[in-house]
């Protein structure tokens, strides 16, 4: 049985190199995809959101910071991100994913996350 932690960083590693078949593949083909832009049902409308992300910023990356583990199938974690536009101006995200898997795949994942800020100077101070 795969982890939420396992999920979590193979399914980061995918989308930090915009590799939109890689990240489908760690998802369920009913799973739910909810941020505060809305909630996602299914692989078409996954699929979409993950596409305009990629196009609107080419360059992802993704630390995770703390895993708060609740069942063997639920774990949330604490990430630190980075988004880089067309003109290369990297903006800070943090946040907290809620992922649920089942079969070893992503069946839910809720993303509560501050506003997208221009990075700071230094970048990310880790904890």
């Amino acid at each position: 049985m795969r982890t939420p932690r396992a999920v979590a960083e193979s399914y980061w590693a995918a989308e930090c190199v915009r590799d939109i078949e890689a990240v489908m593949a760690h998802y369920q083909p009913d799973a739910v995809y909810q941020d505060a832009g809305g909630l996602l049902h299914g692989s078409v409308e996954i699929r979409g959101f993950y596409e305009a992300s990629a196009r609107a910023y080419p360059g992802l990356e993704v630390t995770i910071l703390r895993e708060f583990p609740r069942t063997p199938d639920e774990s949330a974690f604490e990430v630190y991100a980075v988004l880089t536009d067309h003109d290369g101006r990297r903006f800070e995200i943090r946040g907290l994913n809620a992922l649920t898997v089942r079969d070893g795949l992503i069946a839910s994942l809720r993303c509560y996350e501050d506003p997208l800020v221009p990075e700071s100077p230094g970048g990310q101070a880790v904890p």
